[in-house]
């Protein structure tokens, strides 16, 4: 599913029209990235967490030549799913 997909089916369920259901879904995503922007931890009880991982610089390889190239730290969005989605999931899975 898409963002577009996404946002079409908010509105049905919701019955209101895209246009508030698009406004509503990029206010959440803007609302997310501008806390991972700052570093922050955003917490959605039942569903999961999105935070930024920091990540040390290490020796890498690049995978044309093989030649050893050093990679710079980074940070990078991670998301963790809640207990309750998990155990969902593996419940559907088996």
């Amino acid at each position: 599913m898409n963002k577009a997909d996404f946002i079409e089916k908010f509105a049905k369920e919701n019955n209101i029209s895209v246009k508030i259901s698009g406004a509503v879904v990029n206010t959440i995503l803007d609302t997310i990235k501008e806390a991972l922007i700052h570093k922050k931890r955003v917490e959605i009880r039942g569903f999961g967490s999105f935070s930024v991982k920091e990540y040390d610089s290490y020796t890498g390889r690049n995978p044309k030549t093989g030649e050893s190239i050093g990679v710079q730290n980074k940070l990078a969005p991670f998301f963790k799913m809640s207990k309750i989605y998990k155990n969902n999931l593996i419940k559907e899975n088996d």
